[in-house]
């Protein structure tokens, strides 16, 4: 077992399924003493439970981020009983799909505060009890890179969620706190095959990640403190010649959305 996180207290939010709880089991297995967040309790406590019986250190905090005073009393808990924060992974995330017409205020408004809101928030508070040699990770989203149809909220929390990640490492660097964004294309969880039908078929043109493979970038970089890492990497590539050329996107989209019609169907009926 690497120790390289040993005895290190790493906070990680949306940590109950998917991405956040493939990172718990990687920083565990670091040596890492884990503060796991979430608005699933009963999921939450049970991945908790098991890392513990498993030999690790990890406590469970049931906290909807979407919640400023939910965010302080987490920073607050994790510090009363360890002292300090070495590694906060800005986890938690939510998106209700669909034209912006179509949704209310209220849901806009939980996109907006839950993926943007909370992790500069968490980021200030905690920012007071991380020593130098810290880290924080934000999990971003290729979406943040090239705006995605029927998720234009969602798209403008991860893209001002990475430009927050880009100016704070600069503003942080004396400091000697890393910041870093991690910014998966489409990854094989329940944010996406749970809610099938309402994802756009141009996510489904792109490769799948698997939470495990997300999770081994939140660690490289709460590690080395690189400022960003993507996956896949055409993915990538793609969304960076769509930021260099406004016009390629609207293009390719006919071809990228047949292809992922297709994509998409296999997927309906595998699962």
């Amino acid at each position: 077992m690497s120790t390289v996180f040993k005895d290190r207290i790493v906070v990680i939010t949306g940590a109950s399924a998917g991405v956040g709880a493939a990172s718990a089991q990687r920083f565990a297995k670091q040596g890492a003493k884990l503060v796991l967040a979430a608005r699933g309790k009963e999921k939450l406590e049970t991945l908790t439970q098991q890392l513990n019986d498993a030999g690790h250190t990890a406590t469970a905090i049931a906290c909807d981020v979407s919640v400023p005073e939910q965010c302080a009393q987490l920073v607050a808990q994790t510090v009363a009983e360890h002292g300090h924060i070495d590694v906060l992974v800005n986890n938690a995330g939510v998106n209700h799909r669909g034209p912006v017409r179509d949704k209310t205020a209220a849901e806009l408004g939980q996109i907006v505060d839950t993926n943007l809101r909370a992790p500069i928030l968490l980021t200030q508070m905690a920012l007071k009890h991380i020593p130098r040699g810290g880290a924080i990770v934000n999990v971003a989203s290729i979406a943040g890179q090239i705006p995605v149809v029927d998720e234009a909220t969602y798209s403008a929390t991860k893209f001002g969620l990475r430009a927050f990640t880009y100016a704070l490492a600069q503003e942080l660097a004396d400091a000697g706190i890393s910041v870093s964004a991690v910014s998966p294309g489409p990854i094989e969880t329940g944010f996406i095959l749970e809610d099938l039908e309402h994802v756009p078929d141009f996510v489904f043109s792109q490769p799948m990640s698997t939470a495990d493979e997300i999770a081994d970038l939140v660690v490289r970089c709460a590690q080395d403190g690189k400022v960003e890492r993507s996956k896949p990497r055409a993915t990538h590539a793609i969304a960076t010649l769509g930021y260099l050329f406004p016009s390629l996107p609207k293009l390719l989209r006919p071809l990228l959305e047949s292809k992922g019609r297709k994509a998409k169907a296999k997927y309906r009926a595998k699962h």
